[in-house]
C-alpha cells in the first residue's frame, strides 16, 4: 500500500500522463485551429488534410518497429528523446514553413511520437502498475492524458484569443505547446529511472529479435486484445460524430454542440481512473465486457432516437453515459497485456502489434462516416453509422468474453 501513495511514483505518472496528452497536439493542431493553420501555411483543404494523413500513415508503419525498439532500448532514453525532439521541431513549425517542409515535419512526428514514445509510455505504465494495479495504472495514465489535453487546450485557446486570433497568435500557441513538450522531456530524464521502469535489463533485451516478433504474433491473446482495442476505438470514433449528430439531427446550435463536445473532454479523466480502480477489484475483462454492453445500448439509442426537441435531454444524457463508457474502456484495455499473461520482456512488441491493428480505425472510420452521411443524408446516415459502431461493440463483447475464458483456463484460477 505504501508503494501506491509514494509521491515519486505519482510524480512519474503525472509526467507520463501529461506528456501522453500534450505531445499529440502538434500533429493534431488542426483539430483546434483548422482555419487559422490553413491561413498561416497558405494551404487548401486537401493540402492541410494531407498533413494529418502523412502523420497517420507514418504512425501506422511505426507501431510494430516502435514496440520492438522499446524492448531493446531504455524507455527513459526513448521518452526523453521523443519529447525533446518533438518540442524542438515544434518551434520550427511555429515559423510556418513551406508545404513540403510541413509534410516532412508531420512524418517526423510520426517517428518521434509513435516509434519512440507510444510503446515506451505503455511499457513504463505496465511496470508502474506492478502485478495488482494494472487497471489503476492505465486508468491513471488516461486520466493524466485527459487532464493534460483539457488544461492545455483551454490555456492555448485563451492565449490565442488574447493575442488577437491571428497568425502571430497561432505562432505563440505552437511555441507554447513546444516549450511545454520540451520541459516535459527534461523532466522525464530526471523522474524516470531503473526502479520506475525507465531502464531495461541487458540480458532480457538481448533475446528480443525477429523471432520474438514471430512468437508474439502466434499468441492468441494478442489477437483477442487487438480485436478488443479495435472495437473500443471504433466506439471512440463513434463519439467523435456526436457533435455533428447534435446539430444535423437535433438542430442544436454550433455553439451548444461545441459545449457538449467540451463536456466529453472533462468526462474522460474521471471515467478512465474510475474504470481502472473498479477493474482492479472485479477484473479487467469483466469491466470491459460491461462497458461494451453499455456502449452497445448507447449507440443503439442514438441510432433510433427521434430527432425532436423534446428528446434533447435524453440525447444529452445518453451522450454523457456513452462518453463515460468509451473513455473508461480506453483507460483500461491495455491493462489486458498484463492480465493475459504476455511476458514483460516482450511488452513493447505486443503493444506495437496491438496498436497497429487496434488503432487502425483512424484510417477507415472517418471515410466510412463520410460515405454513409453523403449517401444517406441526415438522420438515416447517422443511423447506419451508429449501427455499424453497435456491431463493433458486439464484436468487443465476444472478444472480451473469449479472452476471459482463455485467461481463466490458462491460469486455472484468479480474476482477469
Amino acid at each position: 500500500m505504501n508503494q501506491r501513495i509514494d509521491p515519486a511514483r505519482w510524480l512519474l505518472m503525472t509526467i507520463l500522463g501529461l506528456s501522453g496528452g500534450i505531445i499529440f497536439f502538434l500533429p493534431f493542431l488542426q483539430e483546434l485551429y483548422y482555419l487559422p493553420l490553413a491561413a498561416a501555411l497558405d494551404l487548401n483543404n486537401a493540402q492541410i488534410g494531407s498533413l494529418l494523413s502523412v502523420f497517420g500513415v507514418t504512425s501506422l508503419l511505426c507501431y510494430v518497429p516502435g514496440g520492438w525498439l522499446t524492448d531493446r532500448v531504455s524507455p527513459r532514453l526513448l521518452l526523453s528523446a521523443s519529447l525533446i525532439s518533438t518540442g524542438l521541431s515544434g518551434f520550427y513549425f511555429s515559423t510556418f514553413p513551406s508545404y513540403q517542409i510541413s509534410l516532412l515535419l508531420h512524418g517526423f512526428w510520426g517517428i518521434t511520437i509513435t516509434l519512440m514514445f507510444w510503446c515506451a509510455m505503455l511499457r513504463v505504465t505496465r511496470h508502474w502498475g506492478a502485478a495488482t494495479g494494472q487497471g489503476q495504472a492505465y486508468g491513471a495514465l488516461e486520466m493524466g492524458r485527459g487532464v493534460g489535453e483539457a488544461l492545455s487546450a483551454g490555456a492555448t485557446l485563451a492565449l490565442f484569443a488574447y493575442l488577437g486570433s491571428g497568425t502571430q497568435a497561432l505562432a505563440a500557441v505552437i511555441s507554447l505547446f513546444s516549450a511545454t513538450i520540451l520541459c516535459l522531456g527534461i523532466a522525464s530524464i530526471v523522474v524516470l529511472n531503473k526502479d520506475s521502469g525507465g531502464e531495461l535489463v541487458a540480458e532480457s533485451t538481448a533475446r528480443v529479435n525477429l523471432d520474438t516478433v514471430k512468437a508474439v504474433l502466434k499468441m492468441p491473446q494478442v489477437w483477442l486484445i487487438s480485436t478488443i482495442v479495435l472495437s473500443g476505438y471504433c466506439a471512440y470514433w463513434g463519439t467523435l460524430r456526436l457533435t455533428s449528430y447534435a446539430t444535423d439531427v437535433f438542430l442544436m446550435s454550433v455553439t451548444l454542440a461545441a459545449l457538449l463536445s467540451s463536456l466529453k473532454l472533462w468526462v474522460k479523466p474521471f471515467a478512465a481512473l474510475g474504470a481502472g480502480v473498479i477493474a482492479d477489484k472485479v477484473g479487467v475483462t469483466r469491466v470491459i465486457m460491461a462497458l461494451f454492453i453499455a456502449l452497445l445500448l448507447g449507440f443503439l439509442t442514438f441510432a433510433f432516437l427521434p430527432g425532436t426537441t423534446s428528446w434533447i435531454p435524453a440525447m444529452v444524457f445518453n451522450l454523457v453515459m456513452v462518453s463515460m463508457a468509451v473513455f473508461g474502456l480506453r483507460g483500461i484495455y491495455f491493462a489486458l497485456v498484463h492480465t493475459s499473461g504476455i511476458p514483460f520482456r516482450v511488452t513493447g512488441v505486443a503493444i506495437g502489434v496491438i496498436s497497429m491493428i487496434g488503432l487502425s480505425p483512424d484510417i477507415f472510420m472517418p471515410l466510412l462516416g463520410g460515405i454513409l452521411l453523403d449517401t444517406y443524408p441526415g438522420a438515416e446516415g447517422y443511423r447506419y453509422f451508429f449501427l455499424f459502431v453497435s456491431a463493433m461493440c458486439v464484436l468487443g463483447v465476444i472478444a472480451s468474453r473469449t479472452l476471459a475464458t482463455r485467461n481463466a483456463r490458462t491460469a486455472g484460477s484468479g480474476r482477469t
